[in-house]
């Protein structure tokens, strides 16, 4: 799966375009590089994003084409 269309199914960033404007920006890296928004997220990869001054990581746990709010956060854990 693409990784802007990850963080938005995932729920860790709202839109997709704006998942796509960040990893533009280079404010997304999978695995301690900086990626593009067509990088393909496989299952033990680490995403850290940076919003603002804050940052985040997470390890992508599963990989689901659709889910429901409430199961959106069994597709990574907080690192």
């Amino acid at each position: 799966m693409r990784l802007d269309k990850y963080l938005k199914v995932s729920r860790l960033i709202k839109r997709r375009t704006v998942a796509n404007d960040a990893c533009d920006a280079g404010r997304v890296s999978v695995n301690g590089k900086v990626a593009r928004a067509s990088y393909d997220v496989k299952t033990g990869d680490e995403i850290e994003i940076a919003f603002g001054n804050k940052t985040v990581r997470v390890k992508v746990t599963k990989i689901l084409e659709t889910t429901k709010k409430e199961s959106a956060e069994e597709m990574y854990e907080y690192i």
